[in-house]
């Protein structure tokens, strides 16, 4: 896992979601009441938030071009049920998808992901491709194709293992 820069905008509680769980070490952050506190999450809500972590993850580790880690509910089907409103500034006109107060998490996370999807940034939001590790990371890399959350720790493992596999 790394130690980088979050992702941009909307992204950084999709990185902070997915980023709840340590694969390697299987410590969960939605066990503690602090990490469900960060992110605004009620105890009665966790199962939901781990089926949305995990189905994010899944659309993650497709951004980086490897299967899911396991089966799970699509997340075009979890974001469909998420409430979102077009506000309007009447002051400057600006317009903002925002999350409606009904499902907070799903909602946020809707919003978070249309708003990259208009930027562009959705398909750098992306999961390492080691089986031990599949952390959420923001792929800065000039063409976009990075593998790893850290090349200093996951890349130089795999790397390793291929050589020593000649």
């Amino acid at each position: 896992m790394s130690e980088r820069s979050v992702a941009p905008g909307g992204l950084a509680l999709v990185e902070s979601l997915v980023n709840t769980l340590d694969i390697e070490s299987g410590a969960d952050t939605l066990d503690t009441a602090e990490g469900r506190e960060r992110l605004g999450i009620p105890e009665d809500e966790v199962a939901g938030a781990r089926e949305l972590r995990e189905s994010l993850r899944a659309a993650l580790l497709a951004h980086a071009g490897h299967p899911p880690h396991r089966a799970v509910t699509p997340l075009g089907e979890l974001l469909a049920a998420a409430p979102l409103v077009v506000t309007v500034d009447e002051g400057d006109g600006s317009a903002a998808l925002t999350a409606a107060d009904e499902h907070p998490l799903l909602s946020r996370i809707a919003a978070a992901v249309a708003g990259a999807l208009v930027a562009g940034t959705w398909l750098r939001l992306k999961a390492c491709q080691a089986d031990d590790c599949h952390w959420a990371y923001y792929d800065r890399s000039p063409a976009g194709r990075g593998r790893w959350c850290s090349m200093q720790v996951c890349g130089a493992r795999a790397k390793m293992r291929r050589y020593r596999s000649k």
